[in-house]
């Protein structure tokens, strides 16, 4: 049974789409926590825990306290009501009309097309899942294609050309470039794609689908994505849908499904202005002509940017916000395709949920954080309002995700201890009001996205926060290199200088919501004086 399905907004062939692919990748049984009879339980037992608490408990916290926790929230819950309702007309009003213009667009004339996948230290059956997909779409594609593999080791190679032959055989449509470097990491293996694509020298309407080692494309890739490029010149690149093949525990697969259901939500409401926040490295696709140009490639290999207090770094990880960064700078458009999947393997690099987590997130937030700045300085008349408004948030969120937490301590310690509870039954009611509206992006959810989302808020909250004052640090979680240590530092950008200004901004986030809860007094001016 699918849970809750007489209210679900999702279509019916993406749903099956959603379905079919995670039956596939071996996890998509309904699970026990994804039938209605466990979201009849978890509405029982909130409406349980609420009837419990005594009357006072409603009128032990100051008004003071409900009313500024209330004003966030409105403002918090109306800033994700806006991208629920984008993301339904994109999906139900605008994308259609794009999807039958670019699928008339490719019947006359269809460009060539590159997929270059980048391969390190993934398993030979992955790899093998990852290769074959490609070169089933490369064969599907509607004009001639060239599958370009960037790799390490010489095991791959001998892989990969058998695959091709297999599939490929004898054939004068799909043909194999293979790119042999050092594994000295993702950025470089992009260039030297790259480079491979240009010596090729394709058409400038010809487009280039950039595919991660763990990411199995969809045989109808080319298909449906490269008429989007032939309806409007502006159009620098897309990406698309995904769904993950998690390799790991339980918590894992929640999590990662719970991850993929919001991307799908807000990609779709940034898809509405034509620029989406990132271009996943695990299958973006890009016009031919922007791939090939020196300076694109120079980006994604050598980006770095100029601190303040840390002075310039190269960037390790986060060749997708170089690329990103590029297009929107040159006021190119770049679009989400809601009706392509994409299937990813995930590996979580530990075994214990929260450290794993930890790790994940301190790379996601870093990339992030790391371009977010000079995205915004761009400013919103050369990248449109909404999209300079959501880069905006995306550093204003990991403060006031914290402040309905961090209040609810503080009138629990200096109030009342009904506070907390309180603040437990508006988590586990909202968070279960949002993982409802998932359901617009996917046909089942669990009974475990509220705590999940939860989770997500408070704890990636702090790790962004954390990420924000030491935007140096990086490393890749399978290549398992970092960034280079600088041996001597000047004491402003030193270790202990971020730790330092990471404890004042958390001291002073702190205090300013204790004084406005009249926790702090105010502190006397004549205290001030000499």
């Amino acid at each position: 049974m699918t849970v809750l399905s007489s209210i679900s907004f999702v279509s019916t062939k993406q749903g099956a789409q959603v379905t079919s692919i995670r039956e596939s990748a071996g996890n998509g049984s309904i699970r026990l926590s994804e039938t209605i009879g466990a979201h009849i339980l978890y509405v029982v037992a909130v409406a349980a825990f609420a009837a419990a608490l005594p009357s006072g408990a409603y009128v032990s916290v100051g008004t003071g306290v409900i009313g500024a926790i209330g004003i966030l929230a409105m403002w918090r819950y109306g800033w994700g009501l806006l991208h629920f309702v984008r993301a339904l007309i994109f999906r139900k009003v605008v994308f259609p009309r794009q999807r039958k213009a670019a699928d008339e667009a490719i019947k006359h004339d269809p460009p060539n097309t590159f997929l270059l996948v980048t391969t390190f230290r993934i398993d030979s059956a992955v790899t093998t899942r990852v290769y074959r997909a490609a070169f089933e779409a490369a064969l599907a594609a509607p004009g001639k294609a060239t599958v370009v593999a960037s790799i390490v080791e010489a095991g791959d190679q001998r892989l990969i050309k058998s695959l091709f032959q297999a599939i490929c055989g004898d054939q004068d449509k799909v043909d194999l470039v293979i790119v042999r470097i050092a594994g000295t990491g993702k950025r470089d293996a992009l260039a030297y794609g790259f480079r491979a694509v240009a010596r090729r020298a394709p058409a400038p309407d010809d487009v280039v689908a950039v595919i991660d080692g763990d990411s199995i494309v969809p045989r109808d890739l080319v298909a449906k994505c490269v008429g989007f490029f032939q309806l409007d010149p502006k159009v620098g690149a897309l990406t698309t849908d995904e769904v993950s093949e998690v390799r790991g525990s339980r918590i894992f697969q929640e999590w990662y499904a719970l991850r993929f259901a919001q991307r799908h939500t807000l990609m779709s409401s940034v898809g509405l202005s034509e620029r989406v926040l990132t271009l996943t490295g695990r299958m973006s696709m890009f016009r031919a002509s922007i791939v090939c140009n020196p300076e694109f490639i120079r980006q994604v290999e050598l980006d770095y940017v100029d601190h303040w207090r840390l002075g310039r770094f190269k960037f390790l990880t986060g060749d997708d916000k170089s690329s990103w960064f590029y297009l929107l700078r040159n006021g190119y458009k770049m679009l989400y395709v809601p009706d392509v999947l994409v299937l990813t393997v995930e590996d979580p690099p530990s075994e214990n949920f929260v450290s794993a987590a930890a790790m994940l997130m301190v790379r996601w937030f870093g990339n992030m954080l790391r371009t977010n700045s000079r995205a915004l300085a761009l400013g919103p008349r050369k990248i449109g309002l909404f999209t300079w408004w959501s880069i905006l948030d995306q550093r204003m969120s990991m403060w006031t995700s914290l402040v309905g937490f961090f209040v609810a301590l503080l009138a629990g310690i200096f109030i009342s201890g009904y506070a907390l509870l309180l603040y437990a039954l508006w988590i586990l009611t909202t968070r279960y009001i949002l993982t409802l509206s998932l359901l617009a992006a996917r046909q089942r959810v669990s009974v475990f996205y509220p705590f999940l989302l939860y989770f997500n808020q408070i704890f990636g909250s702090l790790i962004k926060v954390h990420v924000t004052f030491r935007l140096d640090r990086q490393k890749w979680t399978r290549q398992k290199t970092t960034s280079a240590n600088v041996a001597k530092r000047p004491l402003i950008a030193s270790n202990f200088m971020s730790a330092y200004m990471h404890s004042v901004a958390l001291i002073a986030f702190v205090s300013v919501l204790a004084w406005g809860m009249k926790v702090l007094p105010t502190p006397n001016p004549v205290f001030f004086l000499p």
